[in-house]
């Protein structure tokens, strides 16, 4: 695999460990980087070895969103031939727009993922919004090194599933949590670390108030054994000093000014235990905290507030306390130098192992992996599949449906997700040996799928999704999986369907679109065109596009569910089919009996899918359209019909998400 990355933070030596431990799984990385950076206030330049593939790149601005490269050098890779581009910026920075546009002209169709750390929903002025959106929506993966970033970059228009990294480290030496440590200086405590006197407290980063460096020095007011060693650069750099002062603890602190990334690790090595106390505000909050798994590494205790992705990364390998409270970081930095600095450090060294090179490498290779699993010319793959699939049915009473729908497929992993948690549910899954989850209320249909991805029975096979009011055999289900084995870019595929009475129903519809919305309100249907996806009452979906894409969106509660997940799986690249040679039998409806209700759902779903993938702008063409198809409908049709569609009509002018909040305060029926 040929991988280009681009990172601008990527001259500073240590942060280049990523693309080392790539090379050694055997991956062909090139990486370009700003010739000059800023690491926490400290100019760097670029110094490489000679066995680096590393390209040096000049840059204009400083602000790591507004800055751009040289595009000379960019336009000269972008040039060869490579599976796949890493941009480890933001999807919404210029230095992206300009990496993009570049690929764009060089008329490339490279898949590229991209990196994200934003953990706080802002809306950004036009155009970096824009480039935002434009970025997500065509990225073939997301690296986020925090669990808010990722969710925001799904739901700001990634189509797939954001993984959540964290930020690597150097593998940790050889640590002796007996041993104590030894500052360089020579000012650290030399008493035995259960009953520490004197303990020295170290704080590196950027000198602003949100980092709590004032805080720090107002936990030294409340513990006299604790002194300070502050290092870096920013506003608060130069009143550090003058503050501690003025606090009476001035013979306590002792700032450093700017560390040079060569020297961090002297730095680790001078203090008895890391403070990172930040505090948040409206605008920043903790995105990783680096220093912090840099601390673990090293063998030192580490105290956070629990601001932003910090307690994440802290948490459970270090001690957590509330922010801004400066007594509570007092009595944790104590504590952690003290009776509990031993259990810190192995469980620091623990965390920090998850967080060191190879171990990264080995994720962003699974990431490499899953974004190219639909490229038009991805990685070679064999055409059989796995295993047998696994089944999934969410159900919803209706035990005598179920029945049918069990018995044919009960020789697969099966898993029963009952969403009305209904004793005779329970105990038919008992008698036909498949798997019951009950959640204790009505999940929908999405999430009661996502409950049952979450448990996996058969990680790594296809999963088959199935109604309780569907039927299909096995040789539907192995013709099915045959489908997936024989086309490696489908997504998912779907039987024929007939319901009850041999009527052949249709199984496979185009994508909606307020285009296409427009062509059904002006009579013109039969001119719609365009991909297709595959109805979910029995739907087989691909281990590989599973990976990549996530789970379904639990924001629609019934109905648009998997015509969503499809439609994010043709974002990425994948397809759909409808397998003629399976056939499945479909009551439709069977687990519900409020057709009403059922409308006012399907619609209601049809406006957030529109609101999610079109905007409002093009939910309000798409309304526009559907009222007026149904308003001239309710007009020219009589009986039933008319009826129907001037229902229909008054629906579109109250809106479905508003009518159906009014009306079904609680959805019953999944």
């Amino acid at each position: 695999m040929r991988v280009l990355r681009i990172s601008h933070s990527a001259t500073v030596r240590a942060w280049r460990g990523r693309e080392r431990a790539l090379r050694e799984r055997g991956l062909d990385v090139r990486l370009l980087t700003a010739t000059h950076s800023d690491a926490g206030g400290v100019p760097v330049a670029l110094d490489a070895d000679p066995q680096e593939d590393v390209v040096g790149v000049g840059t204009w601005g400083t602000h790591p969103a507004l800055f751009v490269y040289d595009p000379r050098p960019l336009w000269r890779a972008l040039g060869e031939h490579w599976d796949l581009i890493d941009i480890h910026e933001e999807p919404f920075a210029l230095s992206t727009a300009e990496i993009l546009v570049l690929r764009a002209l060089r008329a490339r169709r490279t898949p590229y993922i991209l990196y994200t750390a934003q953990n706080l929903l802002k809306r950004y002025p036009f155009p970096f919004g824009w480039f935002e959106r434009r970025s997500l929506r065509r990225a073939a993966g997301i690296s986020a090194c925090n669990a808010e970033a990722a969710a925001i970059a799904e739901l700001k228009g990634f189509p797939g599933h954001a993984r959540v990294i964290p930020l690597g480290v150097d593998p940790a030496d050889e640590v002796d949590p007996a041993a104590g440590t030894a500052p360089a200086d020579g000012t650290g405590s030399a008493t035995a670390p259960s009953e520490p006197v004197r303990i020295v407290v170290g704080l590196l980063g950027r000198l602003v108030p949100e980092k709590g460096v004032l805080l720090l020095l107002d936990a030294l007011v409340a513990d006299p054994s604790l002194h300070a060693r502050i290092a870096g650069t920013g506003p608060l750099a130069e009143v550090i000093e003058e503050e501690a002062r003025r606090r009476g603890v001035g013979a306590r602190v002792q700032f450093l000014g700017g560390v040079d990334p060569d020297d961090v690790a002297g730095f680790y090595a001078s203090i008895d235990v890391l403070a990172v106390p930040s505090l948040p505000t409206r605008r920043w909050t903790e995105q990783f905290g680096r220093v912090a798994v840099e601390a673990m590494a090293a063998g030192v205790p580490v105290v956070s507030s629990d601001a932003g992705a910090l307690p994440d990364v802290v948490g459970g390998a270090g001690i957590v306390v509330p922010r801004g409270d400066a007594r509570a970081l007092a009595a944790a930095l104590r504590e952690a130098a003290g009776p509990r600095r031993d259990e810190l450090i192995a469980r620091g060294l623990t965390r920090a192992a998850e967080c060191s090179w190879p171990a990264i490498a080995a994720q962003y290779e699974q990431l490499y992996t899953a974004a190219l699993a639909s490229a038009p010319r991805g990685l070679p793959r064999t055409a059989a599949r796995a295993d047998e699939p696994e089944v999934i049915v969410v159900a919803y009473g209706a035990p005598d449906l179920l029945r049918r729908a069990l018995e044919p497929v009960r020789h697969l992993p099966v898993t029963v997700v009952d969403n009305s948690s209904l004793p005779e549910i329970a105990a038919l899954c008992d008698e036909l040996g498949v798997r019951y989850r009950d959640p204790s209320r009505n999940l929908g249909f999405g999430a009661g799928v996502n409950r049952a991805l979450a448990e996996r029975i058969r990680p790594g096979a296809d999963v088959l999704l199935l109604n309780p009011d569907a039927v299909i055999d096995a040789d539907g289900v192995g013709a099915l999986q045959r489908a997936l084995a024989a086309d490696p870019r489908l997504a998912s595929v779907g039987p024929r369907q007939h319901d009850e009475q041999g009527v052949e129903a249709r199984a496979a519809w185009v994508f909606p679109s307020p285009g296409r919305a427009w062509l059904e309100a002006l009579g013109l249907g039969r001119l719609i065109r365009g991909p297709r996806f595959v109805i979910g009452s029995v739907l087989m979906l691909r281990a590989e596009a599973l990976d990549q894409v996530g789970g379904f969106d639990e924001r629609f509660f019934l109905y648009a569910e998997e015509t969503d997940w499809a439609y994010r799986a043709h974002l990425l690249g994948w397809r759909h089919a409808v397998v003629p040679r399976a056939v499945a039998t479909h009551a439709g409806g069977g687990t519900s009996t409020d057709p009403a209700r059922r409308e006012r759902q399907f619609h209601a779903s049809q406006e957030r899918y529109y609101r999610k993938h079109f905007g409002a702008l093009g939910w309000a063409s798409a309304r526009a359209a559907q009222l007026l198809g149904a308003t001239a409908r309710g007009i020219a049709l009589r009986g039933d019909r008319g009826r129907a569609a001037a229902r229909r009509a008054a629906l579109y002018r109250r809106g479905p998400v508003r009518a159906e909040a009014e009306a079904d305060p609680r959805p019953l029926s999944a």
